[in-house]
């Protein structure tokens, strides 16, 4: 072979190879530009792959570059096909929250929420309930602190029967956590339970006491009532709508739905505009409850522990006498102890005295101290009226207000006074604090009784009104005073034992 030809062969080799280069550029830019297209969404952020360095369309090759000859040419294996496919999203997977439910919470709130179990209400009434609420920042935190008091015990009693912990919250729908709230309707203490409701569930309701304002009881009694109509309906949204509105309203709600195979659900009920907001009341709360940093509200720890204990009373006492000997405010104890009427205490009426974590014990001290000391547990005493006395005159003799003395009695309008009248007055030279008694013992009941209904009641947070159309209650005529006759006190009283709440 002459050198020409050796020179001629290895030009051809190397266009050869150049073209066989350029060919496989053309066939690798077809390639990733075809799969993109497959790929779909299409991505629209750039990305970087292994061929972003080559220009952004393939030319042909010049024509001078074009092999003129055939040549027998080493095949060219084929290009793996190339899919483009989406930047994988990189996020932090969400762990789920674990709770231990066998390590008691400090915080009692978290323990309300550990025990949430009502199914979620979903209605626009429960956005605009929660900016109600959201709205009236200083009404909400101290309606929170109020419950400080009670939630303890609440909690506890619900735990105990397996019921949802959002009931804890319910008295603030109904009364605010206030134990000597009234209504119109004649709904009394912190559930609102009206008289025949509260009489079906065992609440004394009579002229020393009404346990319709008792701590214990009235709960006792609510929570028995929400599990009767719980397990009327099989829906808590029912059951507190009966809780409202009356557990026969309901029924009868459901009945004219089921009758238009219409839903018989809380939401497709056709209900007052009253019962309506209920539920989304405490729906509202619970969501406050569940998330307050959410909603901008902090939320005061409350410590996982009783808030009060009880000690049996074993004689009768004065309301001021008691508190007294706990060494607590005047205030303090008939928050705790809201269900008496009268200034003095009978041993078997209501039940145990309701004192703080910790004042039992000073409570019993101070008692034996009195007994030591002959000090008279009562400064309240029985006057018999006589031919010509009148409340006026005899207020003024006892050196306490004519409003007070009605007030301390029960006496209304439709009391009729006159000789042999038995009043309770307080013992000359006694130091009782009539004054401050006055403002602070629950008020009578209205003396027009508005309406009400045989069931637990219809009534309106803040005014508490009847919803029209319900039937009056009959009245019942006042219980005479004459019942108020005081006997001496004893003056050696038996150490009582205390239980924790």
């Amino acid at each position: 072979m002459t050198d020409s030809s050796v020179i001629a062969a290895a030009n051809l080799a190397r266009r050869a190879t150049l073209a066989a280069l350029l060919c496989a550029t053309v066939l690798l830019g077809g390639c990733a530009s075809s799969g993109s297209a497959a790929s779909s969404p299409a991505p629209t952020t750039p990305r970087t792959t292994a061929t972003d360095d080559r220009p952004a369309e393939a030319t042909a090759p010049p024509a001078a570059f074009v092999p003129q000859t055939t040549t027998h040419q080493a095949p060219v294996a084929p290009l793996p096909k190339f899919v483009a496919s989406p930047l994988p999203v990189v996020s932090t997977p969400l762990i789920p929250v674990t709770i231990d439910l066998t390590v008691p919470p400090d915080d009692l709130w978290q323990r309300i929420r550990n025990g949430f179990g009502m199914p979620d209400l979903h209605v626009p009434q429960v956005a605009d309930r929660q900016s109600w609420y959201l709205n009236r920042p200083d009404m909400t935190r101290h309606i929170f602190e109020r419950g400080r008091r009670y939630l303890y015990h609440i909690v506890d009693e619900l735990e105990k029967r397996g019921m949802p912990t959002e009931i804890a919250l319910l008295p603030m729908v109904e009364s605010a956590f206030n134990p000597l709230a009234l209504s119109s309707a004649r709904a009394m203490g912190m559930w609102q339970f009206i008289p025949s409701t509260g009489k079906t569930y065992k609440l004394d309701q009579n002229w020393w006491v009404d346990e319709r304002r008792d701590i214990i009881a009235s709960t006792d009694a609510a929570l028995d009532y929400l599990q009767t109509i719980y397990e009327m309906h099989g829906d808590w949204h029912l059951a507190l709508a009966s809780y409202n509105w009356g557990e026969h309203a309901v029924a009868r709600a459901i009945a004219k739905n089921t009758a238009k195979g219409l839903p018989t659900d809380y939401a497709s009920l056709t209900m007052p505009n009253e019962t309506r907001y209920y539920v989304p009341k405490l729906q509202a709360l619970k969501n406050i409850v569940a998330q307050p940093e959410l909603f901008g509200i902090h939320l005061a720890p409350i410590p996982n522990q009783p808030y009060f204990e009880t000690v049996m009373k074993s004689e009768r006492m004065d309301v001021a006498i008691a508190a007294r000997l706990a060494e607590i405010p005047l205030e303090e104890f008939i928050a705790l102890n809201p269900a008496y009427h009268r200034p003095v205490m009978n041993s078997h009426q209501a039940g145990p005295l309701v004192l703080p974590v910790g004042k039992i014990g000073t409570f019993q001290a101070n008692l034996e101290r009195y007994a030591a000391q002959d000090i008279p547990l009562s400064n309240w005493q029985t006057h018999q009226m006589k031919r010509g006395d009148t409340l006026e005159k005899i207020a003024a003799q006892y050196g306490i207000g004519a409003a007070q003395l009605k007030q301390i009695n029960g006496i209304t309008p439709r009391v009729k006074v006159g000789q042999g009248f038995n009043l309770l007055v307080p013992r000359p030279g006694s130091s009782s604090g009539h004054n401050l008694l006055a403002h602070t013992l629950p008020q009578q009941q209205p003396e027009k009784t508005a309406v009400a209904k045989s069931t637990q009641g219809t009534k309106v947070q803040g005014t508490k009104k009847a919803v029209s159309g319900t039937k009056k209650a009959p009245v019942k005529p006042e219980v005479k005073a004459t019942k108020t006759s005081v006997k001496p006190a004893p003056k050696k009283p038996v150490k009582p034992q205390a239980k924790k709440h």
